[in-house]
């Protein structure tokens, strides 16, 4: 009887330690940010057209996979269109299709990857303050607007319609990454500053079909009056809850490699 008493005593002191354990291997839900921090976070990338955005918003929720995928896009940033839809195949490239969508802008893929405090806090936002953070977006947009250095140009189109504010490319196959300082274009111009250059924009990257099933191909987007993203024509609806098992129900559906990655290291020109 001593030694069944010992032994309950032991399992009752056990399975309370176990459990505590197990809350504490699993990360907690992060708090949440406040509008103004929020709209801090968003600054850097909310002037993007909405394909970029969209595709920034849900592979920062993957930033785990953000450094190494940053590294590969550099050492394969010669290559386009074709060609690198073709390296993306042959290396059996293991990372989401989030994160493959953004190979084609080795520059986003190195914002990211050089600041991953911002980029994983910006995952964790979008995992728990999705529609928060698409509002960050629009005042830093109406904010823009207002000062004059969010408009129509021979880059993107600017539309305000409903309270919502799209910036899309003008020619929908073709995304430029526009490069601009915070510090400026959310501030009243100065007496005599030249707007018009303040938001100048990289090469244009063609997006085409052959990427089609990385989540492009006029897919991606937003739903701006219902806080929705759109990835492929479809909802992404990844949370903070059910972040470890969403599958994305891509239209061309993404089916990893059966081999291990290759490792193919090239000499750029």
């Amino acid at each position: 009887m001593k030694l069944a008493g010992f032994r309950h005593l032991l399992f009752n002191a056990f399975v309370p330690l176990m459990a505590l354990c197990l809350q504490g291997s699993a990360p907690a839900q992060p708090a949440p940010l406040a509008p103004p921090q929020l709209d801090q976070l968003v600054q850097r990338i909310a002037l993007y057209p909405d394909p970029l955005l969209a595709q920034i918003l849900t592979a920062s929720t993957y930033w785990t996979e953000i450094p190494e995928a940053a590294s590969w896009a550099d050492q394969h940033s010669d290559l386009k269109g074709d060609a690198l839809a073709q390296a993306m195949q042959a290396d059996h490239l293991q990372w989401d299709p989030s994160i493959l969508a953004l190979l084609p802008f080795p520059s986003v893929l190195d914002m990211m990857a050089r600041d991953q405090a911002w980029t994983e806090q910006l995952g964790n936002a979008v995992l728990t303050q999705d529609a928060e953070v698409m509002d960050a977006v629009q005042r830093m947009r109406q904010r823009a607007r207002t000062f004059g250095y969010l408009a129509p140009n021979s880059y993107i189109n600017v539309i305000a319609t409903e309270g919502y504010i799209q910036i899309l490319p003008v020619d929908p196959n073709v995304v430029y990454v526009p490069y601009y300082d915070p510090l400026v274009v959310f501030a009243p111009p100065r007496p005599g500053f030249a707007i018009a250059g303040a938001i100048h924009f990289g090469p244009g990257i063609t997006i085409g079909a052959v990427f089609g099933g990385w989540g492009w191909w006029l897919g991606s987007g937003f739903l701006w009056p219902s806080h929705t993203i759109l990835i492929d024509h479809r909802p992404w609806t990844r949370l903070w809850g059910n972040r470890v098992g969403y599958v994305h129900p891509y239209g061309h559906p993404w089916v990893r490699p059966a081999g291990p990655r290759v490792e193919v290291h090239r000499l750029k020109r």
